[in-house]
């Protein structure tokens, strides 16, 4: 178990405002805690490149359901990567349109590609990815 280390930290007083006015938005404590933040947050993001680094991702798609067969083969294709795929959430967005939320385990590099897949199937409208740690090294 780690202890706590103390730092000091030189920067311009108008970048400081500015990072007090951003911290008190975001409901933080204090600068510590925001600080925290910012270098855990580098430290996944420096993660996320590496292909073998092993991740959870959520994909994002939105589509319209009506479009022939696009909801049996997002099914289709989810079933065919039932090993890293956790979840799913599907809501109905409207009278036509569905969001589909799929939780993804693995390497990071499997991951883009299974997103890939499922943002570059005929007839969603838009995907995102988003990775983030799998709870180790943070």
């Amino acid at each position: 178990m780690s202890g706590t280390v103390r730092f000091g930290v030189s920067i311009d007083s108008r970048l400081l405002e500015r990072f007090d006015a951003l911290i008190d938005e975001k409901g933080y404590v204090n600068r510590s805690e925001a600080i925290r933040d910012l270098i855990r947050n580098a430290l996944v993001e420096e993660r996320t490149m590496r292909d073998d680094a092993e991740m959870v991702g959520t994909v994002s798609l939105v589509y319209n359901h009506h479009t022939r067969d696009l909801a049996d083969k997002l099914t289709d294709h989810q079933h065919s990567h039932h090993e890293a795929i956790i979840s799913t959430l599907h809501v109905h967005l409207d009278a036509h349109h569905c969001l589909e939320v799929v939780v993804i385990r693995g390497r990071a590099g499997e991951i883009r590609q299974l997103a890939d897949e499922l943002i570059g199937t005929k007839g969603v409208k838009h995907g995102r990815l988003m990775l983030t740690t799998a709870g180790e090294d943070v």
